[in-house]
């Protein structure tokens, strides 16, 4: 059923895209004469991303080390009629110290590094780029906005990608409309795992436009609706405005989730982001508060959101507790030689209740070695208070590109 609707889908975005006019405008430099030309000015790439990650968790008597490469080779097509197509591959080895829970390596008397070993397809997709639009079908890397709701969790070392077909209209000096209709999510923890996919209709509007020089607004509706991870199944619809005023820019975000289709739950829940940053000096400050609600004991979700870049890098709010919560947040980044240093201070508690939750810390370096090296130290600390157990966690990261 999923399938064939989506094959209808594709065919209709398709034979709407490629009328005369669209073909005859994606004709254009860089567009090769025959198909057997845009295969053969395809293009390889290599990325290698090497990375040491140690877990001290309070709980647990035995730290956790990582030591992991992931090898990604690609291969883009040139472009034939405004037609391309893209090909990823990923590998994840150990590489020396194995000692961490994977998640499906049955190590769980270490704390858990979700960086499991395994080889699969991250993208396989066809794309057709119009006069004002791109159509993109398969299997494909889909980041919306700062990645809050809908991202591709690239700092794990296997990504998130997503399987269905996306549409993209319009340009950042105008409307942008972004509709993606997928019925696959594959997920970080692989294809050995009983969490490995999400599958079922998932549907994603997105809008943006900049109604003034420096400001913008972008409204959204990502209906969730999923078949094996049903209490997951929700509807969100918001609105999230950007703004300049001299020298301070300015986030204000507003949504609203409800549970929807086979869900079992019932609940309303909200979510708001006020964000201030502005350069003082050599560094780049910010001040935010985030709340992400709660109703009836369940926390407002976020299944496709790249989490690792909201409330601490200890990722100790995977999941929304049931009382809901709010960061309180500031920090801080300024170059130090050749290279860039942040700092970030967190403080979370609950948004329905008393409760206290604890703080973090957040310190990164990062920096480029050579053209195709680069290199980034992090280090993550939670101070436990009413949630969780006191962690603390260290990255060593080497990335190359050829």
């Amino acid at each position: 059923m999923i399938t064939h609707r989506l094959s209808r889908i594709i065919g209709a975005l398709l034979l709407g895209a490629c009328s005369t006019t669209a073909l005859q405008a994606a004709a254009q430099d860089g567009e090769n004469a025959t198909l057997t030309d845009a295969l053969k000015s395809g293009e390889v790439g290599l990325n290698l991303r090497y990375r040491v990650e140690a877990v001290d968790q309070d709980n647990l008597n035995r730290d956790a080390t990582a030591s992991t490469l992931r090898t990604r080779l690609n291969w883009k097509s040139g472009s034939y009629r405004g037609f391309d197509a893209f090909l990823e591959m990923d590998d994840v080895t150990d590489i020396g110290n194995d000692n961490f829970n994977s998640t499906v390596n049955g190590k769980s008397q270490y704390p858990v590094i979700a960086d499991p070993n395994g080889t699969e397809v991250n993208q396989a997709y066809l794309r057709y780029r119009g006069d004002n639009s791109v159509i993109t079908a398969g299997r494909q890397r889909i980041n919306l906005d700062n990645q809050r709701f809908v991202g591709g969790v690239a700092w794990r070392q296997n990504e998130q990608t997503y399987d269905g077909v996306r549409y993209q209209y319009g340009s950042t000096e105008s409307l942008q409309l972004d509709y993606s209709y997928i019925y696959k999510v594959n997920r970080i923890f692989g294809e050995d795992s009983a969490n490995g996919y999400f599958e079922g209709d998932i549907q994603l509007f997105h809008a943006a436009y900049p109604v003034a020089d420096g400001h913008s607004l972008t409204g959204y509706l990502y209906n969730l609706d999923l078949e094996d991870a049903v209490n997951n199944s929700s509807r969100t619809y918001g609105l999230d405005y950007k703004g300049a005023f001299g020298p301070v820019k300015a986030k204000l975000s507003y949504a609203r989730q409800t549970d929807i289709g086979d869900s079992p739950l019932d609940y309303s829940a909200n979510y708001y982001l006020v964000e201030l940053a502005t350069a003082l000096g050599p560094v780049d400050t910010r001040l935010g508060y985030e709340v992400l609600g709660s109703d009836n004991g369940v926390g407002f979700k976020t299944p496709l959101a790249t989490l690792h870049k909201f409330q601490g890098f200890t990722d100790q709010f995977l999941a929304t507790p049931g009382e809901g919560i709010e960061d309180l947040y500031i920090g801080g980044a300024t170059k130090i030689g050749e290279g860039k240093l942040s700092v970030n201070f967190h403080n979370f508690k609950a948004s329905d209740s008393s409760t206290e939750y604890g703080n973090e810390w957040n310190i990164t370096y990062s920096r480029k070695i050579t053209q195709e090296v680069s290199a980034l130290v992090k280090y993550a600390t939670y101070d436990a208070d009413e949630y969780r157990v006191d962690t603390d966690k260290v990255w060593l990261m080497l990335t190359a590109n050829f």
